[in-house]
This record gives structure tokens, sequence and C-alpha cells, in this order.
């Protein structure tokens, strides 16, 4: 039951980092990657949180380190930059459940401007969730931009080595 719920996790997460791929129109020999990437930076996030207790923002470090270091290696196979292959891979990590809820948390506080006890609660759910919605996106950006402050000479050549070759063939 276990690899059933990690794979459908995968799954799912690989068919939406193709749909946010598409909104950006990347070339198409750049989904294959750009689903592996999603699924295996999902189900890392899945799996540490779910069987190693770790939290949202943590895990979501884990998977975008990972996403970030596979979308060099990736980069480099299909001649393609980074940011093409871990952007639309990071997509799916976002966590969309408690941004909902601080949006929600916000209309409902100046709805009850008269009641100070609810007020205190949406309050509360704001910023709780804001938190949550915030620290994860910060883990996000650091952790798959990782590898090109790690690497840059190897991050900055992919697209390099892809003109230098294309200007050798002609």
């Amino acid at each position: 039951m276990m690899a059933i719920d990690i794979l459908s996790d995968a799954f799912f997460a690989a068919l939406a980092g193709i749909g946010f791929g598409a909104i950006s129109d990347p070339p198409m020999r750049a989904f294959p990657s750009i689903a592996i990437l999603a699924a295996i930076g999902h189900a890392c996030r899945y799996c540490l949180m779910t069987f190693l207790g770790f939290d949202i923002a943590t895990a979501s470090l884990f998977g975008a380190v990972i996403i970030g270091f596979g979308s060099l290696w990736l980069g480099g196979k299909i001649y393609c930059p980074m940011t093409v292959l871990y952007i639309p891979a990071l997509l799916p990590m976002i966590p969309g459940k408690f941004a909902y809820n601080m949006v929600f948390s916000l209309l409902m506080f100046l709805q009850t401007m008269d009641t100070p006890a609810e007020r205190a609660k949406y309050m509360e759910m704001f910023f709780s969730n804001g938190i949550v919605t915030s620290s994860v996106i910060f883990m996000l950006a650091v952790g798959a931009t990782l590898p090109i402050f790690l690497l840059p000479h190897k991050a900055f050549s992919l697209t390099r080595h892809n003109v230098i070759r294309k200007r050798r063939r002609s």
C-alpha cells in the first residue's frame, strides 16, 4: 500500500509538472525531464513527511535540492537550461491548501470586524497559514537554486555548450 501511495503521488506530481511546463512553452525534449523531476521531488517530500515525520518546509527543501541537482544533470543531457526544467517541476510543491486558507482567513477576518473572538481566530489562521506558505516557497527557492551557487560554472555552461555545439555544426 505504501508503494502505491508513493507512486500515485509521484504520478500526479509529474502530470502537474507537465501541465505547468506546457504553460511556459519549453522545448519538447524537456517534458520527460520535467515529469521525472517533479515526480522524484514530490515523492521525496511525501516520503519525508509521511514516514520520517519531517515538517512540510524541511521536506520541501530536500525535494527542491533533488530537483535542483536533477535539473543540472538532466539539463546537461538534453542541452536545456536548468530553469526550464526546475521551475515547472517545483510548482506542484507549492502548498496551495495553506495559501488558500491564508486568503480565506483574511477575508473572514475582514467580514467579522464586530466580534473580537472571531477576528482573533481568523488572524491566527492567517498568520499560521501565511508562515507555512512563505516558508515553503522560500525553501523551494533555496533548494532549487543551491546547485547554481555550489556549481556556478557547470550551471551556466549548460546553454553555452549548446550554443557552441550549434556554431561548430554550422
